[in-house]
């Protein structure tokens, strides 16, 4: 049985986050992608890569309204490995602590939530906020991580596709799916 991961692309900066996460779950075999993208989050992809809405729906397996809260996503008996929000505006992120589940992207991540299964949040904010704060603190005492796309610069990244790689392949690694073309692992300072 395939692994179903959900995917969602908010509307903050980022969203080659979303994208390359999409790109990398199509190479593996026993994994099934679903995507929901915001509306904020196509234009945001338009706007930072050229891409447009349909050019991204093509890189899932399946893909989901983000109206659409009677998709198979919004009830915990569709079963899944996890959910990725990736870029999480702090709109949604605000959302999902206070379970307002007005759109597919929140009401699926309540389910993810409800059912403990993984929950990933690509949070994209600059300074933050008192009440950005308080929300990933609630969200992680719910049981999600929090997991912000934070270079690894110890990795001696030559580009910005290496920089989005290793923090794709870092959330790959927290759902236990293989990794080993995407992530350079620490070896130890010596050991280059």
């Amino acid at each position: 049985m395939k692994k179903k991961i959900i995917v969602a692309i908010t509307g903050a900066t980022g969203s080659i986050y979303g994208i390359r996460l999409l790109e990398f779950l199509k190479t593996i075999d026993n994994v099934e992608s679903h995507l929901i993208i915001s509306s904020a989050g196509a234009l945001t992809a338009q706007y930072e890569l050229g891409m447009d809405k349909q050019s991204i729906i093509a890189l899932a397996d399946h893909s989901h309204s983000p109206k659409d809260i009677g998709a198979t996503l919004s009830s915990g008996s569709f079963i899944t490995h996890g959910m990725v929000i990736a870029p999480c505006s702090m709109k949604t992120l605000g959302s999902i602590a206070h379970g307002i589940a007005d759109t597919l992207v929140s009401r699926a991540a309540d389910v993810i939530l409800k059912e403990r299964r993984q929950l990933i949040l690509m949070v994209r904010e600059t300074p933050l906020n008192l009440i950005h704060l308080r929300n990933m603190v609630t969200l992680t005492e719910m049981g999600a991580i929090i997991a912000p796309p934070v270079p690894a610069f110890y990795t001696q990244p030559e580009t910005i596709n290496d920089i989005v790689n290793n923090s794709v392949g870092r959330i790959l690694d927290t759902l236990n799916i293989p990794t080993s073309d995407y992530v350079n692992r620490w070896a130890g300072l010596n050991k280059k």
